[in-house]
């Protein structure tokens, strides 16, 4: 995939078609990213977690959403032509010639379902990748797959032989080595690996002692994004870029194009803005512009 720009989102940090209904058609001719990465899809529909599910906390935010959204069929017959649409429109606008690739983010609890996903995905030709998230910490089976690296690579292995189209692999930064499971990606088949995810967190309601102490989120705990997590990040970065030859999609507290001229300098191949787009929706716009303006200076 050629593009415009080193810049994407992170999966589940921008909602390209609410950002539509809300912006109209200057949401395609300000897009800010140079490939959309949709929020994540499961087979079966999920609620998510329960209420509440998001707490701001020094530098960062808990997130505690539980990935909820309407299950495969439903993103393929109805989420996928608004996303297809949203980013044919964008790449017109552009005019450049080079299209902004839809990567379409899907998790399983086993093999087999990331399997079954991920062939789905391959029969749409409005995808041009496959994300795999076996890295959320809200979802247990997801954390448990992406922590193993023999399970990983396994993984990876089977979806690699049921699809065509480029896969990435969104490692967990909730293991003891991170850099042994991206090998494991690797070694399994993927094109390239995504990192950091968030960091298993977790915060208290607020009470009267003697009262016990009792989780503010609904689900008790959650994933910690946003600045807090940058030198994590970084570290991270780094350790899987020097261990191997695909490339590596950094993310993880990117607030400026300084911040994503780090995560470059020790890697990485692009860098997703997430947590940042809440506060400012065209955030990844700025950060791409530095980086070009950077790099013309």
């Amino acid at each position: 995939m050629r593009l415009a720009h080193p810049v994407i989102n992170g999966s589940g940090t921008f909602d390209a078609i609410a950002a539509r209904r809300a912006f109209g058609d200057g949401l395609c001719e300000g897009f800010p990213f140079a490939a959309y990465v949709s929020k994540t899809i499961t087979l079966e529909p999920r609620p998510g977690n329960p209420p509440p599910r998001l707490w701001e906390s020094a530098g960062g935010l808990i997130n505690s959403i539980g990935l909820p959204n309407k299950g495969l069929e439903r993103y393929i017959s109805e989420d996928l032509p608004e996303l297809a649409s949203i980013t044919a429109a964008v790449t017109r606008s552009i005019g450049d010639g080079r299209p902004v690739p839809l990567i379409t983010n899907v998790m399983g609890s086993s093999a087999a379902e990331f399997a079954q996903l991920a062939e789905a995905c391959d029969a749409r030709p409005e995808i041009a990748a496959v994300e795999l998230n076996v890295s959320c910490p809200n979802v247990n089976t997801g954390l448990d797959i992406g922590a193993d690296p023999r399970q990983l690579e396994g993984v990876v292995r089977e979806v690699r032989a049921r699809s065509t189209k480029p896969l990435i692999v969104k490692l967990t930064p909730n293991t003891a080595d991170v850099a042994a499971c991206a090998q494991a990606a690797q070694d399994g088949g993927a094109d390239a690996v995504s990192l950091i995810n968030t960091l298993r967190a977790m915060a208290l309601a607020p009470r009267v002692r003697p009262d016990p102490p009792r989780a503010w989120l609904g689900g008790g705990t959650g994933g910690l994004s946003g600045p807090a997590v940058r030198t994590i990040a970084l570290a991270q970065v780094a350790a899987v870029a020097a261990r191997l030859h695909i490339p590596v999609v950094g993310m993880g507290g990117v607030q400026s194009a300084a911040h994503a001229r780090d995560l470059i300098d020790v890697g990485a191949t692009l860098v997703a803005v997430g947590t940042e787009s809440f506060r400012d929706p065209a955030a990844a716009g700025r950060v791409a512009l530095g980086l070009q303006q950077a790099g013309e200076d």
